[in-house]
């Protein structure tokens, strides 16, 4: 079956938008106490100027502890499941590998059991690096196809709480902070592009910019073989694809958005845009990462990159921020990469 192939799931459908201001309200605040809460245990990333051009901005999560964005999401879901429910005994979640890392590390600093079940096909450095941090790893078996199904599976054999990457409330202020630090430091942003998977990090930043400012235009990017994202935001229902996507930005190979996105972005429209990059433009924009920005992203990271050299984002001479998501690359794939350019 072809990548790309997707099925429609026609219970989901796009009604009117809802009162965003109160919403808006009461994100804001939940954002402000994640903040808060994971600030102990993450870096501020700065927010970088370029020679590319005088009005970009770029937001390096590859700078982040654990190299991802990821742990300011888990910090944020972890710390507050352990201060409400104190009898948790761990947890456990699917993951490519940023999330896993995050995770883990969240888990160890309230000294919770970690599992994660992670694809046989994945990045090995993110397994060993997820490994390190003291999480048992489950692979033998599992797919992106089955590994909803064998955590569901996992789940019941074990008591552990399910911290879901990317469709988690929890999770997404979480990950709402990072844009918040970017908005903090260049106030005057008038468009934002952010990577897009399942959709977490691209709900709680447009929760942030659109609490920032509500002309603010906030972009989607992910890739041309992985564009249910796009097409969900086009058709106002969710789409699936029937099977993971071959992409070289093996972060974002979910098959379909989350309901928070949903929410987020359909729902109550406060995504302007998801655009599509192809992979020879994803190749062109890690190269340019490693080699011109001398910034060690990994091909998820560089989406917003991507889209941005592609000149696929609104208006030229605008102030625009690119939240950069990860650096945890395979080293012999970037290898590959910088050798033939």
């Amino acid at each position: 079956m072809a990548d790309g192939e997707l099925q429609q799931q026609p219970l989901v459908r796009q009604t009117a938008p809802a009162d965003n201001a109160s919403f808006l309200r009461e994100q804001a605040e939940l954002i402000a106490q994640a903040a808060e809460r994971i600030q102990p245990h993450i870096r501020r990333t700065p927010a970088l100027s370029t020679d590319l051009d005088q009005f970009l901005r770029l937001k390096p999560e590859c700078f982040q502890v654990t190299g991802s964005f990821k742990v300011r999401g888990a910090f944020n879901a972890v710390m507050k499941l352990h201060a409400e429910r104190p009898e948790t005994k761990g947890v456990i979640a699917v993951s490519s590998g940023n999330h896993a890392q995050a995770l883990a590390l969240a888990a160890r600093a309230v000294g919770l059991r970690a599992v994660i079940l992670i694809p046989e096909d994945a990045n090995p450095a993110k397994v060993a690096a997820t490994r390190a941090l003291g999480a048992e790893v489950i692979q033998h078996g599992i797919t992106f196809a089955n590994r909803e199904e064998k955590l569901r599976e996992a789940i019941g054999q074990r008591s552990l709480t399910l911290i879901h990457p990317f469709d988690d409330w929890n999770i997404v202020h979480g990950q709402a902070t990072a844009a918040r630090e970017l908005l903090e430091d260049e106030p005057e942003l008038q468009v934002l592009a952010v990577p897009t998977g399942g959709g977490g990090l691209l709900s709680g930043s447009a929760l942030s910019a659109k609490i920032h400012n509500r002309d603010l235009k906030v972009i989607g990017v992910e890739p041309e073989s992985a564009d249910d994202a796009a097409r969900s935001f086009r058709t106002g229902s969710i789409q699936s694809l029937r099977e993971a996507p071959t992409t070289l930005a093996d972060g974002v190979r979910t098959t379909a958005i989350g309901s928070c996105t949903y929410e987020v972005a359909i729902r109550r429209r406060l995504v302007d845009d998801i655009v599509t990059v192809s992979e020879n433009e994803i190749i062109e924009a890690t190269r340019a990462a490693w080699l011109k920005l001398k910034l060690a992203l990994e091909p998820t990271g560089a989406l917003p990159l991507a889209a941005y050299l592609a000149e696929k984002l609104p208006g030229a001479n605008r102030r625009l921020g690119l939240l950069l998501s990860g650096g945890n690359f395979e080293p012999a794939t970037i290898a590959k990469l910088l050798a033939t350019s």
